[in-house]
């Protein structure tokens, strides 16, 4: 998924899974900046916390069919992204908005389906791909490739080049697009500037 490009296209990814509300955050300021025409291009990439809590125990998910509901949410965002990328953006915030501000369980048909019709988008062709297999395949092949070239250990990563920095943003733009931009270029300037600043945590929360 791409912003409108220019000279000064800035490229990076961001890993995702809809139900971390830090991810949703992160991921609210990347959408309102790039529907406001930021200068970068953004590869979404899926990560599952199923499987990250899996692996202390040494199971997978992906071929559990206990584990299908929680990864279905993932599905869906790859289909859009692949698929109907014009889309993408509202329905990745859409998704994010049914989980964390509606309280929706994203394991349900009914409601990745009724975020879906919201965004304009025909549910019963995104399902059909889901259960064709590939989505899967490709949230997986995202999630072990993260880990295995990156070491990353949950969402939102932002991986510039061949830095992957964990992030947590306290606040959500409110369709703020100059906050959304200015803070996720902070982001980027602390990651390729700041490269010994390992951990940088207030001890209270500013309310």
């Amino acid at each position: 998924m791409t912003s409108s490009s220019s000279s000064a296209t800035q490229a990076f990814s961001v890993t995702w899974d809809y139900r971390c509300p830090f991810a949703r955050n992160a991921n609210e300021h990347l959408v309102t900046a790039l529907q406001d025409g930021a200068p970068w291009e953004v590869t979404f990439l899926p990560f599952s916390l199923s499987q990250i809590h899996a692996e202390d125990e040494g199971k997978s998910v992906w071929d559990d069919p206990e584990e299908s509901a929680n990864l279905l949410a993932l599905e869906v965002g790859v289909v859009v992204r692949d698929r109907f990328p014009d889309q993408f953006l509202s329905v990745h915030r859409a998704l994010f908005a049914a989980r964390h501000d509606d309280g929706g369980d994203l394991r349900d048909e009914e409601t990745l389906s009724s975020v879906l019709k919201s965004c304009d988008v025909n549910p019963e062709d995104v399902l059909l791909e889901t259960r064709r297999g590939w989505p899967r395949e490709i949230v997986r092949e995202s999630h072990e490739r993260a880990v295995r070239e990156f070491d990353v250990f949950g969402v939102p990563t932002f991986i510039v080049g061949g830095d992957a920095v964990f992030v947590r943003l306290m606040n959500r733009p409110l369709k703020d697009a100059g906050l959304a931009r200015s803070t996720i270029d902070s982001v980027l300037e602390l990651i390729a500037t700041q490269p010994n600043l390992n951990e940088f945590k207030h001890t209270t929360i500013a309310r």
